[in-house]
């Protein structure tokens, strides 16, 4: 997977495509036969999110056979307290998420690294539900908090997390892909438990 600035759900806005609801995707656990869609996204969702925020030649440059392999390779090889879910429909997928330890080694807390939903599939609550699954499964293994971060300037994905309830850090630099720094912003849920059941409420 790609560093830590790919964190972009973006699910408030964007005109929805024959407007589905989100119960209208089926959330499932993506195997290797997936690793091609999954990489379609991902690349996507880079295109359509980070114009300005990061540089334009490596958007442009970004492969999805490179991406296929590596989600073929994750896939494949399990790692302990990894999880990643997908949604999509019969004409594909539109949406994943991943999470597992958080890079600091926190016993009791686990991390979300990516987290997209592309523009015809935002506006209906699918990036809530794809985060509360993921909060559930990592909350099964152990996990009693959750972290993630967010490139700053992706607002659409900061006025996200804070809408459901993320504490917000101060922002921090570091060297992001095609070379140059990029800030992002920490966010963190103390209580798992909440983010959990956030699909559940309604």
């Amino acid at each position: 997977m790609l560093a830590s600035c790919t964190r972009p759900p973006e699910d408030q806005d964007g005109a929805m495509d024959g407007h589905q609801l989100a119960s209208d995707y089926l959330i499932f656990p993506p195997g290797p036969g997936d690793a091609e869609d999954l990489a379609q996204v991902h690349v996507r969702a880079w295109r359509q999110t980070y114009p300005g925020l990061l540089p334009d030649l490596y958007l442009a440059r970004l492969s999805t056979p490179l991406h296929a392999r590596r989600w073929r390779k994750r896939l494949l090889k399990a790692t302990p307290g990894e999880v990643d879910l997908v949604a999509g429909d019969r004409s594909g997928l539109v949406a994943y998420v991943s999470g597992g330890p958080t890079r600091g080694g926190a016993e009791d807390e686990a991390e979300i690294t990516t987290l997209y939903v592309l523009k015809s599939a935002q506006g209906q609550g699918l990036g809530r539900r794809l985060l509360a699954g993921a909060a559930r499964a990592l909350m099964a293994g152990g996990a009693g908090a959750l972290t993630l971060t967010v490139l700053r300037g992706n607002d659409r994905a900061v006025a996200f997390y804070d809408r459901l309830g993320g504490m917000a850090g101060p922002a921090q630099v570091r060297r992001g892909p095609g070379g140059g720094l990029v800030s992002e912003i920490p966010f963190r849920w103390p209580e798992i438990a909440e983010l959990a059941a956030m699909d559940l409420e309604d």
